[in-house]
């Protein structure tokens, strides 16, 4: 009896050990500029089955997040990010979607950064 209840100990332990590692905190760089980047950034993180959390700083351009392992890579974040303009280390945007981001989200040209981003395109 004694045997049977340190192995049902032993179970539930490494079952907890286990639903606690699923969820693991990443950050990583993604250009952009304004208000309506973060907007674009988070709303196609969100959208990553699997993304719990996300949040895009503006002036360190970080972006972190906290997502089920089971259900995606931060390379799959990134990948969807991409596919809404905005380049990361390990995922680019097309030229065509990134060209059709209003002015002031154009992180390429330099040029972009001058602009005044509290106003609304």
């Amino acid at each position: 009896m004694k045997k049977l209840i340190i192995c049902l100990l032993l179970i539930i332990t490494s079952v907890q050990a286990h639903a606690q590692d699923k969820n693991k905190k990443v950050s990583f760089e993604v250009k952009g500029n304004c208000a309506m980047c973060k907007a674009r950034i988070e709303k196609a993180s969100l959208k990553v089955k699997g993304v719990k959390y996300v949040n895009w700083d503006i002036p360190s351009k970080q972006l972190t997040l906290i997502l089920d392992e089971n259900k995606c890579t931060p390379l799959d974040v990134k990948k969807a990010i991409a596919r809404v303009g905005h380049d990361t280390d390990s995922a680019q945007a097309d030229d065509k979607t990134y060209n059709n981001l209003p002015p002031c989200c154009k992180f390429r040209d330099p040029a972009s950064v001058l602009m005044d981003h509290n106003v609304k395109h």
